[in-house]
C-alpha cells in the first residue's frame, strides 16, 4: 500500500460519491491477503509464489484472500489494515469499512445499516496444503464474554480454484455420536503429552467440488485441503481443540484466545463453549450438507443463477451466496434485494461499467479486475453482466443477513 494514496476516513465522502456515480453503484475492490502462522499455503488463490510470505516469514504464509471485508483479521503482529478491503478509484484507495460508515444506507440498505451499523458479514478463499486443526467458533453469547461477536460460517468448493486436491481432501466435523464430555476433557488434559487424540472422537467427510456445508457456531470442524469459498459472520473468533496437526504444534493460546482470561485453564468452561447437541448429531451430514440449487427466477437463456450457500442458523438467515454462470456472448440483468460482494472465478466480461477479468497470477499489492462490491442501490435497480470472452463467465456473490424474503433450507437440494 506504500505507493498508493490512501484516503482517510474523514475525507471519504466526496471520492465515494464520485466512485458510486461513475460505477453506477458498483465499487472496484483490491485483493485483501491474510497470512496464518500455523498453516501452509495451498498455492491456488493466484498469488505469485514469490509473494506467499510478503508479510514476513515470521507471520506465516498467505493462505487466505478476503472479499468485501470490513472485519479485521485477528492475527498477532498484524498490519493495521489486515483483513480490510480497499475500494479503488482514480488511483486512490479507501477502506470499504469507511465507505459503509460514510454512506451505509446507499451501500448496504437502510434496514441493515440501522440494525448493525456496519456490513456484518464477509467471505474469503482459504487455501491450504493440508488440514486445519479441529476447532470451533464461539456463539454470539460466548463471544460477547470477551467483547466479540460469534461466527457461524459456510463452505463452497469452487471447481475453478481446485485443480488439485492437495494433501487431505477430507474434513472432520462434529463428534462421533456417543462421545462424552469426559472424552473431550481427556484430550484437553493431554495437550502437552503428544497428539491429544481429538480426531479419534470425530468422523471425516470427503469434500466434493461444487458442494458445500453450513457450520453453526460451537461445532467442531477441521477443514480439509480443498480451496474453500467461505461466507460467514463478520468475526474472527475461534478456539483450536487439536494440539498437533501434521507434526506442527498448536499452542494452548489458540484454544483460549477468545475466552475470558480467568477461564483459560477451566476445562469444563472450555468444553461448555461447544454446542453439544449439534456436535453429536446422529444425522450430521443431513443437517449441514449443501448442494447447489438453481434459482429459476433469476436464470434465463444463456445464464444460470444457483444458490450455493443457504439455510438458517438457529432459525436466522445470517448470510447466503449464489453462483452465476453466463455463457459466451450472453448477458443478463440480475436484480437482488440487497448488496453483495462479488468475486469472478472464471472468464472475462463486464459488470455494469466495470471490467471483469479472472487473473492468472497476482503480485502482492497489485490491483485486479475480478472483485466488486455491489451496493444496495445497484442490486435493487438491477446490474447488467455480460460475458465478452470465449469461456463461461462465473462469479460468486454473497449476501448479508435477512436480505432475501426466503432462502432454500438445508436439504432442499434433495427435492
Amino acid at each position: 500500500m506504500n505507493d498508493v494514496k490512501i484516503v482517510k476516513a474523514d475525507n471519504v465522502g466526496k471520492i465515494l460519491d464520485r466512485a458510486l456515480d461513475k460505477g453506477q453503484g458498483l465499487l472496484r475492490l483490491t485483493p485483501t491477503w491474510v497470512p496464518r502462522s500455523f498453516l501452509h499455503p495451498g498455492r491456488r488463490i493466484k498469488l505469485h509464489p514469490q509473494d506467499l510470505y510478503a508479510y514476513g516469514a515470521e507471520r506465516g504464509g498467505i493462505d487466505e484472500r478476503w472479499f468485501s471485508s470490513t472485519t479485521e483479521a485477528a492475527n498477532e503482529g498484524r498490519v493495521w489494515h489486515e483483513g480490510l478491503s480497499f475500494c479503488s478509484f482514480e488511483g486512490q484507495h479507501f477502506l470499504l469499512r469507511d465507505a459503509v460508515a460514510e454512506s451505509g444506507q446507499r451501500l448496504i440498505g437502510k434496514t441493515m445499516y440501522k440494525k448493525y451499523d456496519r456490513w456484518p458479514v464477509y467471505s474469503k478463499f482459504f487455501d491450504n496444503m493440508g488440514p486445519i486443526p479441529h476447532h470451533m467458533h464461539q456463539s454470539a453469547a460466548n463471544a460477547k464474554l470477551v467483547g466479540q461477536e460469534g461466527k457461524p460460517e459456510s463452505y463452497y468448493f469452487p471447481p475453478q480454484y481446485n485443480n488439485v486436491d492437495n494433501n487431505f481432501c477430507y474434513t472432520f466435523m462434529g463428534l462421533e455420536p456417543g462421545t462424552t464430555k469426559d472424552d473431550v476433557r481427556r484430550c484437553l488434559a493431554n495437550w502437552n503429552k503428544g497428539e491429544n487424540g481429538i480426531l479419534d472422537l470425530s468422523r471425516a467427510y470427503r469434500l466434493r467440488r461444487g458442494t458445500g456445508w453450513l457450520i453453526p457456531p460451537g461445532v467442531l470442524h477441521a477443514p480439509g485441503s480443498l480451496c474453500t469459498y467461505e461466507p460467514q459472520w463478520g468475526s474472527d473468533v475461534f478456539g483450536m481443540f487439536q494440539n498437533i496437526v501434521e507434526g506442527r504444534y498448536v499452542p494452548w493460546s489458540l484454544l483460549v484466545k477468545d475466552m475470558p482470561k480467568d477461564k483459560h485453564q477451566d476445562l469444563d468452561f472450555i468444553i461448555g463453549q461447544l454446542d453439544w447437541e449439534k456436535n453429536v448429531d446422529t444425522h450430521f451430514k443431513e443437517s449441514n450438507y449443501l448442494e447447489p440449487i438453481v434459482d429459476k427466477k433469476s436464470s434465463g437463456p444463456g445464464y444460470t443463477d444457483k444458490w450455493i450457500v443457504y439455510g438458517l442458523v438457529d432459525g436466522e438467515q445470517l448470510f447466503s451466496a449464489k453462483e452465476l454462470t453466463i455463457e459466451p456472448g450472453a448477458k443478463c440483468t440480475i436484480k437482488d434485494p440487497g448488496s453483495s460482494g462479488w468475486i469472478t472465478t472464471q472468464g472475462k466480461g463486464r459488470i455494469g461499467k466495470l471490467a471483469l477479468q479472472t487473473p492468472a497470477l497476482i503480485r502482492f499489492g497489485q490491483s485486479t479486475e475480478d472483485e466488486v462490491f455491489i451496493s444496495h442501490e445497484a442490486a435493487t435497480a438491477g446490474v447488467e453482466i455480460e460475458n465478452t470472452g470465449s469461456e463461461p463467465l462465473v462469479g460468486l456473490r454473497y449476501f448479508g443477513p435477512d436480505v432475501h424474503k426466503k432462502v432454500p433450507l438445508v436439504g432442499d437440494f434433495r427435492k
